[in-house]
């Protein structure tokens, strides 16, 4: 009924297909969201599994599939809530050896990870494939969301250069701590953002970065220069 998207963006939503890259606090409201808007195919990338500490932000899970594979369990869970869409999961770990053979398949790829290393991979393959990259990361109070090279748009590696000499070490929620509610206003963003790319309506988040504070009640948005030579990527051999 929202006119901007209408039965044509319905119909675009349906054809397309969509990699979710982690199911976990923040890919599980991504592809609650996706599955509800009637995305044609969602695949899962996740080879984790669900572990206690994961409950209060990973809706998708409860207490009885601790130990379980987080990719099956999410694909059971999403498809009663939607018997349409087609469902496909992948019990690995996207690295530099299979990432260009999986993304290739999918008109946008989102970023739900939770480490640089595997980020920046993806990213890489994003810019060879010339895909879309949803993005989206965490920390206590704050939540981040940007859309990376969407139409030759500011890239990963524009928003955040890597440092080969410096070893970068993600603190995890479990040593820090996490709102849990906050992955899934985070996840929601990102699953709007595809939705827009898809039905190419509204202002995508490209070449901006949203930070929100769920903590202070704050919105802010930063820009973000394209630099041309992260646009020259040709291999995955500098992505680590």
């Amino acid at each position: 009924m929202i006119p901007e998207i209408g039965i044509k963006g319905q119909e675009k939503l349906k054809q397309a297909k969509v990699l979710v890259v982690g199911a976990g606090g923040l890919g599980c409201p991504v592809l609650q969201y996706l599955t509800a808007a009637g995305i044609g195919k969602i695949s899962i990338a996740e080879f984790d599994m669900v572990d206690e500490t994961n409950l209060q932000r990973q809706v998708l899970y409860g207490s009885d599939d601790v130990g379980k594979l987080k990719s099956i369990i999410a694909k059971n869970r999403l498809e009663h809530f939607n018997s349409l869409v087609e469902f496909e999961i992948f019990n690995l770990r996207i690295d530099a050896s299979n990432s260009m053979n999986i993304l290739k398949n999918f008109d946008v790829i989102v970023d739900a990870t939770d480490n640089l290393e595997t980020r920046y991979i993806i990213n890489d393959s994003c810019v060879i494939l010339d895909k879309p990259m949803v993005h989206g990361s965490i920390y206590k109070y704050e939540g981040v969301i940007s859309v990376f090279n969407y139409k030759g748009g500011p890239t990963y590696r524009c928003y955040n250069p890597s440092e080969k000499d410096k070893k970068f070490k993600n603190p995890l929620p479990v040593q820090v701590g996490l709102l849990g509610a906050l992955p899934g206003i985070t996840g929601t963003y990102m699953a709007n953002e595809v939705i827009k790319i898809i039905t190419e309506t509204g202002e995508i988040l490209s070449g901006k970065v949203l930070l929100i504070n769920v903590f202070s009640n704050t919105f802010n948005t930063f820009s973000v220069n394209n630099v041309p030579e992260n646009h020259n990527i040709k291999d995955l051999k500098g992505s680590l």
